[in-house]
């Protein structure tokens, strides 16, 4: 009898996570943890270094800053490597949860940028952190989404079971990028102002790095909590921003930010609609918004194509622009520690990455 009341109750509990598979009952948020590089570069600095291209081509100064809505962004000392960002903001984030290392049970990598193919770029992370040699270490990387990707992952094992405490970092290293393509726009002499738009993306990323740790609230209920969330897959558009290794020159990404921003918002009002309808949650019942940072356009759009109100909208755009996987999730640790979002207040992550994905998350703090 007891056999089968267990097997029953084994059902009950899967069948309940197949309904609602992107809800959780016992996830807790700790305070996430940041780490700012040290050199703030300005996007009129970028345009100087880029002043023969501009005389050239007959580029307007200020172009830059006018199209992005980015007026600095932040970059780490020469020979910072993914890893060591990740770690300071590990470091802090453990600060502030005041969890021991040692009980954290998974650690989860997930920037774009790594130290290298192999081994994870987690390893690195977990030997510096001083973690348990019984946590689970691994590389999550999806762009953009990579953070939040990873946060339903470690929620997933969480709410299953698996893990009673875990953390996921991401450090950003944006410094080779944009050298590369300054490098390049220089070198290359058949440069018209159609062919230079797709690398003008590329001047809008920043350095950065971000960490959360996660925990069962039957271990310790912090008052914080993932409530779920939804995503949407839109890959007949991945063409749209692609970047990689392009032999001597370095890191390069060709962006094509028109289209890009166009099918990004429509994938995410497609999101959205799952979201609402996955966590029952009415527009007016979320108090602040935490978004991927992109462009001014790119707020702009998906605000007016969500019918959202942009006073909600906390945001580092200008001062960071886009830090690809730590852009929404720093942007939430700032909020926090600037009292933007209190407790007991309902807030929505909206991420938009290129592939395209879009991701969406609903935490009540």
């Amino acid at each position: 009898m007891f056999f089968l009341y267990l097997l029953y109750f084994f059902t009950f509990s899967i069948s309940l996570l197949l309904f609602f598979p992107m809800q959780y009952s016992r996830v807790c948020l700790h305070t996430p943890g940041y780490a700012l590089p040290p050199n703030e570069v300005s996007s009129a600095e970028i345009e100087a270094r880029l002043a023969p291209v501009y005389e050239r081509l007959r580029l307007p100064e200020g172009r830059l800053e006018l199209m992005s809505g980015i007026k600095t962004r932040r970059f780490w000392n020469p020979g910072t490597r993914p890893s060591d960002g990740a770690v300071l903001a590990g470091q802090d984030a453990l600060s502030r949860s005041a969890v021991d290392p040692q009980e954290l049970e998974c650690l989860i990598f997930s920037s774009v940028c790594r130290d290298m193919m192999e081994p994870a770029t987690a390893a690195f992370v977990h030997r510096r952190l001083g973690l348990s040699e019984r946590c689970q270490i691994f590389d999550l990387s999806n762009a953009c989404l990579g953070f939040l990707n990873s946060m339903l992952m470690l929620a997933n094992m969480i709410e299953l079971g698996q893990v009673k405490k875990g953390m996921v970092v991401a450090g950003e290293t944006a410094e080779e990028l944009v050298e590369s393509t300054i490098r390049h726009l220089l070198q290359d002499k058949t440069l018209t102002r159609k062919s230079i738009k797709p690398a003008f993306a590329s001047f809008t990323i920043g350095s950065g790095a971000c960490a959360l740790v996660m925990e069962d609230a039957k271990s310790s209920d912090t008052g914080h909590y993932l409530v779920g969330g939804a995503c949407r897959a839109n890959t007949s558009h991945n063409e749209l921003c692609q970047g990689g290794q392009s032999g001597r020159e370095g890191i390069l990404m060709a962006t094509d930010s028109g289209q890009l921003l166009q099918q990004g918002v429509e994938t995410a009002a497609r999101c959205w609609q799952d979201f609402g309808a996955e966590l029952g949650w009415q527009q007016h019942e979320i108090d602040r918004f935490f978004c991927h940072q992109v462009g001014r356009a790119h707020a702009q759009l998906l605000f007016e194509t969500l019918d959202l109100d942009p006073a909600k909208n906390f945001e580092t755009l200008a001062s960071l622009g886009n830090v690809g996987s730590v852009s929404a999730p720093i942007t939430l640790a700032m909020g926090i520690e600037q009292q933007a979002l209190k407790h007991g207040e309902r807030a929505a992550i909206l991420g938009i990455g290129s592939g395209i994905n879009s991701l969406m998350l609903g935490i009540d703090w």
